[in-house]
This record gives structure tokens, C-alpha cells and sequence, in this order.
């Protein structure tokens, strides 16, 4: 996403080599997101053409990285439409370049929809459904590295930068955040590995209709939507063993809202979260706690774009998301809970 770290042609060429993808034949810095550098790969070996995504790990550790591309090997091997990391000869998947932790994983065929219909939505929650399902039995664990504690340590960090009525709906947000916690209900939820990131800009559709791998966000308007096929899934590097719930808050905040006001949209909502149940029940304490997850997630990415935004590291290609969008959306889950009441309860 972001380029922190300049690969030159002869790196990414000897990767291509070591991996067995024949010879690099294009290399294009990614912008888009702020946490990793990515590039896209394009390699020849005779006739054929391979198209990948090098991701250079800015944050993560070589001892933290097995979790995220494991858990993408262990999706990928159960077909699921994810990318699935390029082994060496001995059989390794995480690898070194420009003395940085990375990986170099499938790019994805489709593009994103940035205005996603209810078809969409329902698209995505039986993915996420499907996801959920099949790490189910994923071996190892990793804690979310942003979740509450990270919150608790980052708000007194960022709530300096704030305006006075800011400052309290992030401490309130904080407060009712850690009740929910610490709740019986809440230790009781269904656990497992979940995305942590699902956003638009983190699923491919594509329509058969002639649409390139190119990842171009730009592109809802240019082919047909309403025969999409949910081609991808990607960018784990946020993934952990945590709350089902809070996964599918994460993508409510984001899917099935109007983006200028953060109000939800409910048919979208309803939407996902009906296809979700389907593939996999919710519980009545999933139901009855999905207003207080929506708040959280919201908060969740309020208190790190404000990090990033007042924070910063240096990046080339780099573009900062507005803090304020969440804000948004954080003062609309408080303002107009939602409740998923399609069925009863099971």
C-alpha cells in the first residue's frame, strides 16, 4: 500500500528467481493504505505471465508474520478465494527483501466496488462466514494487536490533538467499550481467526465482463454489477483469534453505510448479516451484543486514524484517512443502535 521501503528491480528479480516465478517483468509501487509497503509483481517464464503482490512488513515482526500467512495458507488451501503466499524451494513463505520481513502472495483477479448494492453485502457475509468456518480449526494464535489495550493506551496519546466534545465521546466510547469487554456476555461470544479489516478495498468482484486484476478502485461504473462474482478476499496482515462479532461489526461500519454521514443502511445490513447467518448461526448473545460491537469497531478505527493522522511515518505514495469519517460513524452507531431481528434468535 503505502511505499516506505524503495525496492529496486534487482531485489524483486531475485525473488522471482528464488521462488521459481521465472523473470521479473514489471514492478509498480501501491498506494491506497498506510501500513505496509506493496507492490505489483509481474513475472514471464516462457509463454506464461504470473501476477503477484510483493508486501513488505513495515510494523510486523518475523516472529509475529507466520500467524497472517499461515492463516492465508490454511483459507487458500480450503478454497476460499484468498491469496496464498509463494513458497520457496524449501518450502518457506515468509522471506527477507531489503533487510524487511515479506511475502509474496497471488494478486487477485476483479476489481473493488466501492458502492456496493445488497447483493454485494450478501455476497460478503457468506464469505466472511465461509472465512470464519474454515479457520474454525487454524492452529496457531495471535491476540488483536489493536484491540482494547491498544485502544487504552492510545487514546491518552491522541485525545491531546482533539477538540474539548472530541476528546469526551472518545474517553465515553473508551469507558463503555471497557464494560463491554469485561462483560460475562462478551467473554462468552464465539471465537475464532477473523479478517479485523474487511473493507470495500479488501474484496474483488468481478463481473466477466472483460474486467483486468488491476485492483483499479476507480472501476464500478464500467462494467455490469449486478452478476458479480466475490473473486478475493485479501490483506490479512489485521487478522487475530478474536470475536466472530466483532468481524462482522468491522464490516457493517464500513459496507452498509452511507460514507458522507455514516448512517446505516439497514436493506444492506439486513443484507449481510441474513447471508451470514446462514453459513454460520448466530447466537442470541452475538444478537443482543452487535449494537455494542458496532460502537467498538467504530471506535477501533477512529483511535487509529487519528494515530495516523497525528503521528505519521514517513512514506512515499502515502495517503492518510480521514479520522473524521469514523467519527461519523461512531457518533451514528451511539446516536441509532441497529438490531438484526430478520429471524429469532438460535
Amino acid at each position: 500500500m503505502a511505499v516506505y521501503t524503495e525496492v529496486s528491480r534487482d531485489a524483486a528479480a531475485a525473488l522471482v528467481v528464488r521462488l521459481g516465478l521465472g523473470e521479473l517483468s514489471g514492478l509498480q509501487g501501491i498506494t491506497g493504505g498506510i501500513e505496509n509497503t506493496n507492490y505489483f509483481v509481474d513475472t514471464r517464464a516462457g509463454n506464461l505471465e504470473g501476477h503477484y503482490v510483493l508486501t513488505l512488513f513495515e510494523r510486523l515482526s518475523f516472529e509475529q508474520l507466520p500467524f497472517y500467512l499461515q492463516l492465508m495458507k490454511h483459507l487458500a488451501d480450503r478454497g476460499l478465494p484468498v491469496p496464498g503466499p509463494k513458497a520457496d524451494a524449501h518450502g518457506a513463505i515468509l522471506h527477507s527483501v531489503c533487510g524487511k520481513p515479506a511475502a509474496m502472495v497471488d494478486r487477485l483477479r476483479g476489481r473493488h466496488r466501492l458502492s456496493p448494492g445488497p447483493a454485494h453485502c450478501a455476497s460478503v457475509g457468506a464469505m466472511l462466514a465461509r472465512m470464519h468456518e474454515a479457520g474454525a480449526d487454524f492452529p496457531l494464535i495471535q491476540p488483536n494487536l489493536r484491540g482494547f489495550a491498544w485502544w487504552a493506551e492510545t487514546v491518552p496519546v491522541v485525545a491531546p490533538f482533539l477538540a474539548r466534545e472530541q476528546r469526551e465521546l472518545i474517553e465515553a466510547e473508551l469507558a463503555f467499550a471497557g464494560q463491554v469487554v469485561t462483560s460475562a456476555a462478551y467473554a462468552a461470544l464465539p471465537r475464532g481467526a477473523i479478517h479485523g479489516d474487511l473493507f470495500r478495498d479488501n474484496v474483488m468482484f468481478d463481473s466477466g465482463a472483460g474486467v483486468d486484476d488491476s485492483g483499479d478502485a476507480r472501476g464500478d461504473a464500467r462494467d455490469d454489477a449486478s452478476h458479480d462474482e466475490l473473486t478475493g478476499l485479501f490483506d490479512f496482515y489485521f487478522a487475530a483469534v478474536d470475536t466472530y462479532l466483532f468481524d462482522i461489526a468491522v464490516c457493517l461500519n464500513d459496507w452498509c453505510i452511507d460514507l458522507e454521514s455514516g448512517r446505516l443502511d439497514e436493506v444492506r445490513a439486513t443484507a449481510f448479516v441474513t447471508a451470514y447467518d446462514a453459513g454460520r448461526a448466530l447466537t442470541g448473545a452475538e444478537r443482543r451484543l452487535l449494537p455494542a460491537l458496532m460502537r467498538a469497531a467504530a471506535l477501533r478505527f477512529w483511535i487509529s486514524r487519528l494515530w495516523d493522522l497525528y503521528l505519521p511515518r514517513d512514506a512515499n505514495l502515502l495517503t492518510a484517512h480521514d479520522p473524521g469519517h469514523f467519527e461519523r460513524v461512531l457518533r451514528e452507531r451511539v446516536a441509532a443502535p441497529w438490531h438484526f431481528a430478520a429471524e429469532s434468535p438460535r
